[in-house]
């Protein structure tokens, strides 16, 4: 389908309000305080939508459509038990800490509990991870606009190889979160990241309700799915009895354990963003308040995915290039695409390298399927002219949250964490504003070269879930341990942080995903055991990574000596006064609201068991 002025409107609308937004905000970013932390002005409800948006970039809405075409409703076990449980107990237990320790950002409080040692190591290997989370949405974005062609005519007018587009889609992207993030700092952000989650919903909503009409509801739906796609529980007793390729105890420990609260209690991206309140109490509301339209996007981006591959199966998807091209590679690309239906699953085409235009194959021989196109293909094969700009707008909006989200973090750490730390001390506030300032340019610029690293996956999540399996999982019993035992030491966190993170790569490079090449899929040292699913891969390597760190800190921390009690008085649960609530009326008590959550988690997951 092909784009038209309305469409090319709406998008170009939605640009020049979010760098709008970042010129208006840049005569209140005085202080390094109001780049780097919004001021700790803003309300609530603000935190509470950009909390869920800051998650809500391409890996949420392409890597769980994605899924949702590549493991079935299983899908939403991200949500229900990787996501939700965390995000109360961040909101009940954790922010108190974070909020009222002053701490700047995650390191800085693993500094005050722990030592400098275990605070500098966490913000080189975040550092590291918000680059790579940030490189995957730009790749995500340069792929949709590969994929709808924005740029074939132009190129070709020009004389240049269609594969560039790629390649260009990457530095257009990095310039316009340049640009705001730049001027505007987290503030610029965090508005923006409220837009975007409203143009989210309003884009994929209509895309929800046509495919399912389309395909017959959820009836036509089911019937047109394996059996196993349609359940989240049902087979779980066995790896190799459902899609996702794990059992119960690799799913609960792996997603709903090590990696969810690895994730949402120790990441700084949505850290910053809650820490951002104007109180306490609005910091401990603002996960619980994104947790209630959270419970919900699985029927927003995992069901589109669901759909894509119940669709029937169409001659000439997205990827296929266009007829007039005359360039080698893109003649090759015309070539491999040529017969997709016979390698498609519904709307899913064949995996295509986005430089050299050629389908990728398995160790067998046998074509990838491209799951990240299952959103792509999904609108422009259901949205008509002005619509299809809206879901576009809204998927572009993903694209920008999620690289925003992760740069404002990234220059968080690396000004205050590493700069300030290591670098130049006591230098004027000024300077550190300016240093916040090209510390965005540095991160947008890694974050292109990490793009090209996403291209070896055929699901962005999967891509993720291994970032995260290497540097939150560890970290999270680093967290648990220091909140929950005065016994543990500096010496001892340090030490199980970093053999966490090398148990996690020493298991990625044993093991190997079924039908994947010994590399970045692992299996790089020797494979001494292959998994069903990249998943399973995944979230064993959490398990790993942070049994690992768990037993090693309590040996070492039992072998040395203990910080004194009255160091570690709002650091340590059992030394910290707890939140006063009784002046607050019932229903806004976040343990109120936390039960509530949960009876409503219990029921979602009893539905769709």
């Amino acid at each position: 389908m092909d784009l038209t002025f309305i469409d090319w409107l709406i998008m170009l609308l939605y640009f020049a309000f979010v760098l709008g937004i970042g010129f208006a905000l840049k005569r209140f970013m005085r202080t390094s305080k109001d780049f780097f932390q919004a001021g700790r002005s803003l309300p609530a409800w603000i935190c509470g939508l950009a909390f869920i948006s800051a998650n809500l970039g391409a890996q949420e809405v392409i890597g769980m459509g994605a899924s949702g075409a590549k493991y079935g409703i299983a899908t939403s076990h991200f949500y229900w038990i990787g996501a939700i449980p965390a995000m109360i107990f961040v909101g009940v237990f954790m922010m108190p800490f974070y909020y009222g320790s002053k701490a700047r950002s995650v390191p800085e409080f693993l500094r005050l509990r722990f030592d400098e040692k275990t605070r500098g190591y966490n913000a080189c290997s975040f550092a590291v991870m918000t680059v790579f989370s940030s490189g995957i949405s730009m790749y995500a974005m340069a792929r949709l606009i590969q994929t709808l062609h924005v740029f074939d005519s132009l190129f070709l007018k020009f004389h240049l190889p269609l594969g560039w587009i790629f390649h260009f889609a990457i530095i257009i992207s990095a310039l316009i979160v340049l640009g705001y993030i730049f001027l505007g700092g987290l503030t610029s952000a965090i508005y923006n990241e409220v837009l975007q989650f409203f143009l989210i919903v309003a884009g994929f909503l209509p895309l929800v309700w046509v495919g399912l009409k389309n395909v017959g509801g959820w009836s036509g739906l089911k019937a047109a799915l394996p059996e196993a796609y349609s359940h989240s529980w049902h087979g779980m007793t066995n790896a190799h009895n459902n899609p996702l390729g794990v059992e119960w105890f690799g799913l609960s420990m792996g997603l709903g354990f090590v990696l969810s609260f690895g994730y949402w209690c120790t990441d700084f991206l949505v850290i910053q963003t809650a820490m951002a309140s104007d109180s306490e109490e609005s910091a401990r509301r603002v996960p619980l308040i994104a947790a209630i339209p959270k419970m919900f996007f699985p029927f927003l981006v995992i069901l589109p995915g669901l759909i894509a591959i119940a669709t029937p199966a169409i001659t000439q998807h997205a990827m296929a290039q266009s007829p007039a091209v005359t360039s080698t590679a893109a003649q090759t690309a015309v070539t491999d695409t040529s017969a997709p239906a016979n390698y498609s699953k519904g709307l899913i085409p064949a995996k295509v390298n986005p430089v050299t235009g050629k389908v990728m194959t398995d160790e067998h021989g046998k074509p990838l399927l491209d799951y990240d196109l299952a959103i792509p293909n999904m609108l422009l094969h259901y949205f008509p002219t002005g619509i299809l700009g809206l879901g576009l707008t809204a998927l572009l909006a993903s694209f920008m949250s999620g690289m925003a989200g992760n740069v404002t973090a990234f220059n968080t750490v690396w000004t205050y964490d590493l700069y300030q730390s290591y670098i130049h001390k006591n230098a004027p506030d000024s300077h550190y504003l300016k240093m916040g300032r090209w510390a965005t340019v540095g991160g947008i610029l890694l974050s292109m070269a990490t793009a090209y690293a996403a291209t070896s996956f055929n699901n962005i999540m999967d891509t993720l879930q291994l970032v995260f399996s290497f540097v939150n999982a560890p970290l999270f019993a680093t967290f648990l341990l220091g909140m929950f035992w005065k016994r543990s030491t500096g010496h001892a966190a340090f030490t199980g942080l970093v053999s966490g993170t090398v148990a996690a790569v020493i298991h990625h490079g044993l093991t190997l995903p079924a039908d994947a090449h010994p590399g970045i899929h692992g299996g790089w040292i020797a494979v001494m055991h292959t998994y069903p699913s990249e998943m399973a891969q995944n979230f064993w390597t959490a398990i790993w990574a942070f049994s690992v760190n768990f037993v090693l800190t309590v040996v070492i921390s039992l072998m040395t000596k203990p910080r004194p009690e009255k160091e570690l008085v709002g650091l340590v649960y059992s030394l910290t006064p707890k939140p006063v609530e009784h002046h607050m009326a019932w229903y806004a008590r976040p343990k109120v609201i936390a039960v509530g959550l949960i009876a409503l988690l219990i029921a979602l997951n009893l539905v769709f068991r």
